[in-house]
């Protein structure tokens, strides 16, 4: 049978089913009129009228669009849209009650009202009470079909009786394949202890875990709260551990739309709940006039930030995505997801190192790119300590070429991706950060375009970060090496940093340094702790925590900006600005380059005195003295650089 032709058939029979069903609401309203006992006299006003009324309660349905509904996923949302039909058929047919007789002056159109009451109540009643039915069977059906063969069902506690919580347990009641048997709520809204809750009783409070956990014999626990912050996710994932629980969680259930969960992404606890930082809301009008329908460029496209930029960036629909990598794999593993998941986007992947100017010519002059995000960069603090000239290379002289290449060819926007350890840097990374950073300044008063620099602490889970480091040691047993007890970091992940990105690189006018909102600072210690914790182990019992003292380049807290920078709010809430006067284009191209001819050189000690001139505020930490191999070769005098003006702007 055709496609068509049976769809067709369905929606007749369909149809066909509410008109049955809205004849038996009309004949009842007349039997309960009468009690059962209709008239012989009344007989003929029930058979002239139950033609117009059924077709004036049918008209009305299809008004609000009841036929084109599925039985099969009917919502409240159709249960209330049918009830507006009936009142709106309803309406319809006393008015026509008061005005035929007067219009006609026939008893054959005269419908009693105490049967178009019970007419409304009844035909909703049917309606509804059918598309229940449909819907109960097809639920049954789908539990058969997925009931596993012999799988064991665990029982679990919902953590969560809030309306996000009864949506997932009405979808895991649904999918008995998870392998998990709902047996109750826990909420610390003790006025909700005792009542029934989607089929479900609200037992107690998480404080009462334990003792539930053993008198229902329950195995799991699943986190159902809604934009729960990090401390209630941390305190619960602890008590369900000495409850001896197993604790999962349903990651952005605020997301929740058409009252339906994506159950596929139950997972473990992760470090990120824990943080509880709030969902990034993007202005996306802002973002998307910028990028959609232009050609975006992103160097270090295989690394952390740059793939995750790659991935939001298609979202937005641009003409052409350019990705810029110097490493093979990376670059092959991102190309390869990102037309997978955009087929409708043409992306070029392109391999070159951004210090190879004469490569990033070719790459430039043949995809004229309209947005370039720069977030290629040497970022390991210690490793840049050690090779302080790769540093200069590649963070300063990279996105010298970069710059230099966006304003020769007339891009519109240029987003240097920086950090917080550019302000008052104590380390090489950090240093040649804030040389980039002053460089874009300087560049941005001589072109027409846009550069602006974002910065942001650390992201969580990147390639060499302290979580993957972390999980390792804990992988094997520990020790955790904390470098100091009281040292602390700003944190976001990985997509939250990427988006804020964009959104500040589609802010900027030029010259700009845009600050992220990073939250509170984390000490490093508690995230080994809680990562440890996660683990389902003990801190300082079944895993050692050993500091391991604090590193060439470190610095025990880090600043998102300086003091003088005055850091003033924009239109979008976690974004914040900072304008610094720029320095003189000539003074600090010349700097640049003399700084850049030491890095050829083999001398650590010129490139940190060549960076001291460039950025008066740096603090230079060295490593180890014995690992150091200095010469006595002389060098350029560097130019001097001004103390930069400071204003503020909004």
């Amino acid at each position: 049978m055709p496609p068509l032709f049976l769809r067709l058939f369905q929606r007749s029979l369909l149809s066909i089913l509410d008109v049955i069903g809205l004849s038996i609401a009309y004949w009842l309203a007349f039997l309960f009129r009468f009690e059962f006992d209709i008239p012989s006299s009344a007989l003929d006003l029930v058979f002239i009228n139950w033609p117009y009324v059924v077709a004036t309660q049918y008209l009305a349905l299809s008004i609000m669009g009841v036929p084109r509904m599925s039985w099969r996923y009917m919502t409240m949302r159709d249960t209330v849209r049918i009830a507006l039909a009936i009142a709106l058929s309803t309406a319809v047919l006393g008015l026509l009650r008061i005005a035929l007789p007067l219009l006609v002056g026939h008893r054959l159109v005269y419908i009693p009202f105490g049967v178009i009451a019970m007419n409304c109540v009844l035909a909703f009643l049917a309606l509804v009470a059918s598309r229940a039915l449909v819907r109960l069977r097809g639920e049954a059906i789908d539990r058969e079909r997925r009931k596993p063969g012999n799988a064991t069902q665990f029982n679990a506690l919902l953590i969560g009786a809030g309306e996000a919580g009864v949506i997932v347990a009405r979808e895991i009641q649904n999918r008995p394949d998870l392998g998990l048997k709902p047996v109750g709520f826990l909420d610390d809204d003790r006025r909700k202890i005792g009542t029934s809750i989607g089929g479900l009783q609200v037992l107690g409070t998480t404080n009462d875990i334990k003792e539930i956990a053993e008198q229902k014999r329950a195995k799991r626990a699943l986190i159902t709260i809604a934009n729960a912050t990090g401390h209630q996710i941390r305190r619960i994932t602890e008590q369900c551990r000495d409850a001896g629980l197993e604790t999962k969680i349903i990651p952005g259930i605020y997301e929740i739309v058409g009252d339906k969960v994506n159950l596929s992404r139950i997972r473990e606890v992760a470090i990120e709940d824990l943080l509880g930082r709030e969902p990034v809301i993007l202005d996306e009008d802002i973002v998307g006039s910028t990028i959609r329908s232009r050609v975006v460029l992103i160097t270090g496209a295989g690394g952390s930030i740059g793939s995750e930029l790659c991935r939001q960036v298609c979202r937005f629909g641009p003409e052409r995505l350019i990705l810029v990598e110097r490493y093979e794999n990376a670059l092959f593993e991102i190309h390869r997801e990102l037309t997978q998941a955009f087929p409708q986007v043409p992306i070029e992947p392109r391999i070159g190192d951004v210090c190879d100017e004469e490569r990033m010519l070719q790459v430039f002059e043949a995809s004229k790119p309209h947005v370039v995000f720069h977030a290629a960069a040497h970022k390991h603090v210690p490793m840049m300590e050690w090779n302080p000239g790769e540093a200069v290379k590649n963070n300063i002289g990279g996105t010298r070429v970069i710059a230099d290449l966006s304003d020769r060819t007339g891009v519109e926007r240029f987003v240097l991706v920086s950090t917080d350890k550019a302000v008052n840097p104590s380390s090489v990374m950090g240093a040649t950060k804030r040389v980039a950073e002053i460089y874009l300044q300087a560049l941005s008063e001589r072109s027409s375009t846009r550069f602006v620099t974002v910065r942001f602490g650390n992201v969580l889970g990147s390639a060499g970060s302290v979580i993957p480091i972390f999980r390792e040691q804990i992988a094997k047993g520990g020790p955790v090496t904390v470098t100091h007890p009281d040292m602390t970091r700003y944190f976001m992940t990985i997509p939250e940093a990427s988006q804020l990105v964009m959104q500040a690189g589609a802010m900027g006018d030029g010259g700009e340094i845009f600050i992220l909102d990073m939250g509170s600072p984390v000490k490093i210690v508690d995230l080994a702790r809680d990562l440890i914790t996660l683990s389902g182990l003990r801190p300082d019992e079944d895993i050692e925590i050993r500091f391991s003292g604090v590193r060439p380049g470190e610095k025990l807290v880090e600043e998102l900006h300086a003091d003088a920078e005055h850091a003033d709010k924009t239109k979008h809430p976690k974004v914040f600005i900072g304008r610094i006067k720029p320095h003189n284009w000539d003074i600090v191209s010349s700097a640049v380059d003399v700084t850049l001819d030491l890095a050829q050189g083999t001398d650590p000690e010129l490139i940190r005195k060549a960076l001291g001139e460039l950025v008066p505020e740096f603090r230079a930490v060295r490593p180890s003295r014995s690992s150091l191999k200095t010469t006595d070769r002389t060098t350029d005098t560097l130019p001097a650089l001004p103390a930069p003006e400071i204003t503020a702007t909004n």
